[in-house]
């Protein structure tokens, strides 16, 4: 920066304006000492620095830090930041931890919260889910010049985890069957798995390339994400997500989301899912009913309290003139009222 016909070079100043103070110290330190620091928390803001920055063996170090410190709850961020910055032993490490808790990290805000601001990270992610395991391995450590003066060597990285026992991946026997049949056969498994929630056929039948989007057309026109969150089943919901479904599709019959379906039937749970995959809290069905309306007409006040958070309209009313503490009035549940009136 300060060889060339650069802003810095004439002010005689680099500011470093997306890096944060305590990462700042820690990445100049290492510049001038070649010591990673041992057991930081601010890890994954440093891997990320180190990146941006050339420091390839800094950025090695803190694939293993990351990896030791995986969790079900932070697994899926992990992997986003992973895939993003080009870390292929994290990536690694992060795509087994994942099977080695029975996809449980889909079920999580984390992936949730993955699903919504980084969906085509997360795509990549549940693409090598998809794929036969392989051991994670220590990153190599590549080394990096340190500053004129300086010649003291990396410190060690710390190991990453234990390998873990992980599920079986899709069965390539049953994917290399599934391939050969239609698409409109692959379609139909696709929702029948979703409505049993049995997200192992769901991974069988999206790695061999089954729409993700297919729908049913003998009924009422509904998509394999309306009938997991119509059952509950909450991995399976996050499994489609995962893959690209629409989170606001519309049925054919009503012209209601996913979320109406989940709200309806108080499966809080995959509310909070399809909420944090930016899914419509305020998405109207033919009748002008929101996703609150559907949760109140099902009584489920755990599931309006989602919907609310996520800023659903408690005063929007449906073709009839009617909101949701209305519909509540019918049905007299006082905790609802109590939840529709507060301010």
């Amino acid at each position: 920066m300060f060889q060339h016909d650069t802003l810095e070079a004439s002010c005689g100043e680099v500011r470093m304006a997306d890096v944060g103070g305590p990462v700042l110290r820690q990445l100049l330190s290492y510049m001038y000492t070649l010591e990673a620091p041992q057991q930081t928390d601010t890890a994954r803001e440093l891997l990320t620095a180190a990146d941006k920055y050339g420091l390839s063996a800094l950025k090695a170090a803190c694939e293993q830090q990351v990896a030791a410190q995986l969790e079900v709850e932070t697994a899926a961020a992990a992997a986003v930041l992973a895939v993003r910055h080009s870390c292929p032993s994290l990536t690694a490490a992060a795509v087994h931890f994942i099977r080695a808790h029975e996809y449980k990290v889909m079920a999580t805000q984390g992936w949730a919260d993955a699903v919504r601001s980084c969906p085509e990270h997360l795509i990549e992610v549940s693409r090598l889910l998809g794929e036969p395991p392989a051991e994670p391995s220590a990153p190599a450590a590549p080394a990096d010049r340190p500053p004129s003066g300086s010649s003291r060597t990396t410190a060690a990285a710390p190991a990453t985890p234990a390998a873990r026992r992980s599920p079986p991946p899709p069965d390539s026997a049953a994917v290399s069957r599934l391939r050969s049949l239609s698409q409109q056969e692959r379609g139909r498994r696709l929702i029948e798995a979703a409505e049993q929630g049995a997200v192992e056929q769901l991974r069988e039948l999206l790695a061999a390339g089954a729409d993700v989007g297919a729908r049913e057309e003998c009924g009422g026109d509904y998509t394999a994400l309306h009938v997991a969150a119509d059952g509950g089943h909450e991995a399976a919901a996050s499994c489609l997500v995962g893959a690209g479904a629409e989170v606001d599709a519309r049925d054919g019959s009503g012209q209601r989301t996913p979320l109406h379906w989940a709200a309806e039937n108080g499966h809080a749970g995959v509310v909070r899912l399809l909420v944090g995959a930016s899914a419509d809290p305020n998405a109207r069905d033919r009748w002008g009913e929101t996703p609150l309306h559907s949760a109140v007409a099902g009584g489920s006040a755990e599931a309006a309290a989602e919907l609310l958070l996520a800023g659903a309209d408690r005063g929007a009313r449906d073709v009839y003139g009617r909101t949701p503490l209305d519909l509540d009035r019918e049905n007299d549940d006082q905790e609802l009222v109590d939840m529709l009136t507060q301010r």
